[in-house]
């Protein structure tokens, strides 16, 4: 698709929504101490802005132009932190996936890349599902053996203020993480149907509506298990699944509540500053 076109049109006479395409390549480099830009491309609907740092770490906001993910659409995020570098990225905004027409799906791929003694942290903001919306996510990561990842994905499904109800929607989201070229973390959701009445079970979700997963790759993951665990309520766990890998699951009724401990969590966890578009 060239750089310049944000969609492809349907076929005259088709009822398919457009689809949204967007694209964005990017790696960060450390010079004389900071990180600095050394590679980007970004295409179709994806966006990019880097906030004036505040620390050596490099921050960069994804921006969605499309406005939300529907049925047939394709966004690929590729970052590499070269060594000794620091990147954070996160979205501009809450992510929304909207109703999609039967039998698409919307995909979203995310390839990320740590060398030695550099670290990434993937801190988007919500995903928010909407009623009849059809979501796939795709996370693969490689980590060197001295580098640090932090990734942290929450997911709303529908908003309690908003007197949103999903009666029906699908979501999949997987992920792949490998530690010098091992395999150290695979892990797979996926809810389809009804998905309000799934989680109103005890052994889903208990009536929580909104989620988050949170994964540390890192030399020195177990030192922050203690101090995670003080930060967590009763319906959110965390546990230390193998040597340097730590991962935690959180649960909340909706998502102001889940921000207000993601938030101390991100803090306790991320080497690098705090995104601003994280702020209450």
């Amino acid at each position: 698709m060239p750089d310049d076109l944000a969609y492809t049109a349907a076929a005259p006479g088709s009822t398919s929504q457009p689809r949204a395409r967007g694209l964005v390549q990017l790696s960060c480099s450390q010079t004389d101490g900071v990180s600095r830009i050394n590679t980007l491309r970004h295409s179709g609907s994806l966006r990019t802005l880097f906030p004036t740092p505040r620390s050596p770490g490099m921050s960069a906001v994804l921006i969605n132009t499309a406005g939300g993910i529907t049925g047939g659409d394709e966004f690929s995020v590729d970052a590499t932190s070269l060594a000794g570098s620091r990147l954070t990225l996160t979205t501009q905004t809450a992510e929304r996936a909207y109703r999609a027409q039967p039998d698409e799906t919307g995909n979203v791929t995310v390839k990320l890349c740590v060398k030695p003694k550099a670290q990434i942290a993937w801190l988007p903001q919500e995903t928010l599902l909407f009623d009849r919306s059809s979501l796939r996510r795709q996370l693969d990561a490689d980590v060197a053996k001295d580098g640090s990842l932090l990734v942290v994905e929450p997911i709303v499904f529908g908003r309690i203020a908003m007197g949103e109800v999903i009666s029906q929607a699908s979501f999949e989201d997987r992920w792949c993480v490998r530690r010098n070229e091992t395999l150290v973390f695979a892990d797979m959701v996926r809810m389809e149907g009804a998905i309000q009445q799934q989680l109103q079970r005890s052994a889903i979700a208990d009536h929580a509506r909104a989620m988050a997963t949170v994964l540390l790759v890192a030399p020195n993951a177990e030192a922050h298990l203690p101090g995670l665990q003080a930060l967590l309520g009763e319906k959110c766990g965390a546990s230390l699944i193998r040597p340097g890998v730590l991962l935690a699951r959180l649960l909340a009724p909706d998502s102001f509540l889940l921000r207000q401990t993601l938030i101390p969590v991100i803090r306790l966890l991320n080497q690098n500053e705090m995104p601003k578009t994280w702020v209450l």
